[in-house]
């Protein structure tokens, strides 16, 4: 393995870009959910995959439902935030919060996912209101 990418700054792990897996159990609440962790800036962008098939195991059993998957792009920054809001708004007791670091993409595309969650990318200048 490549050193350079065990020695991170905690700056740097910060703006790292992650996707954000979350199941809801029709579209209607997959979109409830997009559109608040769009609206908090804890995510850049959303992606709704409807009629999934989830096989799981649940209070002993196996089952299967219909659901959408929720595909979300954000940085590590914004995890703990992001987090709390899908927890509070889910309508599941145990929703599926996963997420998976980002390895490499596109810079242009990875320092859009930063900015649209109000990081400030590499080269990028900050403006603050009132100064």
């Amino acid at each position: 393995m490549d050193q350079r990418f065990l020695h991170t700054s905690l700056a740097q792990a910060g703006k790292r870009v992650v996707l954000v897996l979350v199941t809801a159990p029709e579209l209607k609440t997959a979109r409830k959910l997009a559109q608040a962790a769009l609206e908090a800036k804890v995510a850049a962008c959303a992606n709704l995959v409807p009629k999934i098939e989830s096989q799981y195991w649940w209070e002993g059993k196996i089952v299967t439902d219909s659901e959408v998957l929720i595909i979300f792009k954000t940085t590590a920054a914004k995890l703990d935030v992001f987090e709390k809001l899908i927890l509070a708004s889910h309508p599941y007791d145990t929703p599926e919060f996963i997420f998976v670091q980002l390895t490499s993409g596109t810079k242009r595309y990875l320092d859009w996912v930063r900015k649209a969650v109000g990081q400030k990318t590499k080269g990028t200048s900050e403006r603050r209101k009132g100064k």
